[in-house]
């Protein structure tokens, strides 16, 4: 079987503008493929992890991957998929979470001459001049068409902004520098950017007369159709101090049964012959599937020595009377005690277990909260600073989110 088959076998593929061409390239080993990453934040989430990996699946099979920075797209804000405008963030904001961004890629993709690259579109996009990029590039691109665009219609509805307008000249420019410095031949990405990446191709064919090609992989969503890589209203996110290796594992362990064999087939590298054996298994059997995916997408991102202690911390957790050292911990300090208590709600938002307090409150009041086994009542629930010794305090969210709290 070819690779480009296994991607589709996999579950991987969207759309394609032409599938004949791009799975000739990629089977070949021939394909010369940019993803690109807008530094929106300082880390990378599990948003992006399918692109991550499926860049690593065609390095493997002799593809070249160039990973866009983008340095220069960030400034403006990609519109797809918003009902409101991105946050505009400073050059030092987006040159620092760029750093970020290289450092976390580089667990996933081999650079290196002949390998992969690395590139930045500010390089090139904060020194174009309006003037002139209008000149030669804004006769290539129908305003009609645009505006008919999937990638603007949600934001259309509350007034889309010149600014965010501009984004799909922007990207379109990238493949088409990116065709013309560095040999690309093929763009990567989310099904919601097709009409961005269709819009590359066709500025590349209107400038070079060369046919270019992109490819849509799918988007990681939930039997319900929900993006998936949030929890608690929080991203969940590569980095260990932004999401830690514990809480990283137990929110794949926690997926829901009819999710589990399909991030099995689009995030992990097990074979899609063990993956089968997996999906045989049925009732509470399938537990052990989702330990297997918690525990190969924690190792990938944290390496084997996380993922084993998260394994043996989420069975400890859930064992009678069970407290391990491993559970994620926060440390609490003498002021965030008021006469010698603090609340229910504080700690859950403290401790990222809710993103903020009326939310908190609001899932103590459903009876989803236990405090040493015991449920937590209303709104002013709380914890005397004497009960913080020993193990500390262990609080329960929901049936699987286990967080203990320490003091000072």
């Amino acid at each position: 079987m070819g690779l480009y088959q296994e991607l589709k076998d996999r579950g991987l593929i969207a759309q394609t503008t032409n599938e004949e061409e791009i799975s000739t390239l990629i089977d070949r080993g021939e394909a010369k493929f940019y993803i690109g990453f807008d530094c929106t934040a300082d880390s990378l989430t599990a948003g992006h992890f399918m692109a991550l990996t499926l860049m690593k699946r065609l390095q493997m099979g002799g593809n070249k991957p160039v990973a866009l920075i983008g340095g220069g797209t960030t400034m403006i804000g990609d519109p797809s998929g918003r009902t409101d405008m991105r946050k505009m963030l400073t050059r030092e904001d987006i040159e620092h979470n760029a750093e970020c961004f290289k450092r976390q890629m580089e667990k996933f993709i081999e650079f290196g001459d002949d390998k992969a690259i690395m590139v930045n579109n500010a390089d090139w996009l904060l020194n174009l001049n309006y003037v002139e990029l209008l000149r030669e590039v804004g006769a290539c691109f129908s305003v009609n068409n645009m505006l008919r665009a999937e990638c603007y219609k949600q934001r259309m509805e509350k007034g889309l902004s010149f600014l965010e307008f501009n984004y799909m000249i922007m990207q379109s420019y990238d493949f088409y520098y990116l065709s013309e410095h560095y040999g690309c031949n093929l763009q990567f990405g989310g099904d919601d950017q097709w009409s961005n990446m269709l819009g590359g191709t066709e500025l590349i064919r209107k400038k070079t007369g060369r046919d270019a090609n992109a490819m849509t992989i799918t988007l990681l969503t939930d039997s319900q159709g929900k993006k998936m890589g949030k929890t608690a209203g929080n991203a969940v996110w590569l980095d260990p101090n932004k999401t830690s290796p514990y809480d990283f594992f137990q929110y794949w362990r926690n997926v829901d049964d009819s999710d589990v064999i399909k991030c099995m087939k689009l995030l992990t590298f097990l074979s899609l012959d063990e993956i089968a054996q997996y999906e045989k298994l049925e009732g509470s059997e399938i537990n052990k599937a989702k330990e297997v995916l918690a525990f190969e997408l924690t190792k990938m991102v944290h390496g084997e020595e996380e993922a084993t202690k998260a394994l043996e911390a989420a069975r400890a957790v859930f064992a009678a009377g069970g407290v391990s050292g491993d559970m994620p911990t926060t440390t609490l300090t003498d002021a965030d005690f008021t006469d010698g208590k603090i609340l229910v709600s504080d700690m859950l938002v403290r401790a990222g277990l809710a993103p903020s307090k009326g939310e908190a409150k609001r899932i103590i009041s459903g009876g989803g909260v236990l405090v040493n086994d015991v449920k937590a009542e209303g709104f002013t629930a709380s914890v005397d600073a004497s009960q913080f010794g020993g193990d500390g305090v262990i609080v329960k969210k929901g049936k699987k989110t286990f967080h203990r709290f320490v003091k000072e």
